[in-house]
């Protein structure tokens, strides 16, 4: 029922089947850290800055069919009803580099409520995504920038600090002009 495919965003319907919409999962970086870390993306250069949202992905780009989409919101829908806020830390910076060209600010404290998440919602609907690297919970601030621009980033926010709570996670869907955009939001029952 799902398939992972970066190769298709919003493809219409071939030879009968149904429409292939491009979802992902994440954890939003509320504001005012999410637009400031959005602005030092796009300051950096990176051309993706301002299509894709601040956030700590749970699940990447994903191609799904468009009547799986209402399995896929109830699945989101039970997991939100069970989970409870906790906290994320941002703090300093860590790479990928040399296996994927990314610069990202790292989590000091939330890893383990991202990592039950993330499990949890890539089950029922979403069990059958291949993840192409372990799951890292992260906020990419560099992606796919001249080496040297990556070092900038790396260093010039090494001593980035965030504390927040969060509330939930959301929806997104790739449109075909390239920007994700929420969908859904899905809140976690207040403590």
């Amino acid at each position: 029922m799902v398939a992972k495919d970066d190769a298709v965003t919003g493809a219409g319907p071939r030879d009968g089947a149904p429409a292939l919409r491009t979802i992902g999962v994440a954890v939003p970086i509320p504001d005012p850290y999410g637009a400031e870390l959005q602005r030092l993306r796009a300051a950096f250069g990176d051309p993706l800055a301002h299509a894709i949202p601040t956030h700590v992905t749970l699940v990447p780009p994903t191609d799904v069919e468009e009547p799986a989409l209402e399995e896929i919101d109830e699945h989101l829908r039970a997991i939100a009803a069970t989970e409870r806020p906790f906290p994320i830390k941002l703090r300093g910076t860590g790479t990928f580099r040399p296996v994927s060209p990314v610069v990202f600010v790292a989590l000091a404290d939330g890893i383990g409520g991202c990592e039950r998440l993330q499990a949890r919602v890539q089950s029922g609907p979403l069990a059958a995504l291949p993840l192409a690297f372990p799951y890292h919970p992260h906020v990419t601030v560099a992606h796919h920038l001249p080496e040297e621009v990556m070092d900038r980033a790396f260093k010039e926010l090494a001593g980035y600090e965030a504390d927040f709570v969060v509330w939930g996670f959301s929806l997104y869907e790739h449109g075909l002009d390239g920007v994700w955009r929420p969908q859904r939001d899905f809140l976690f029952v207040p403590r």
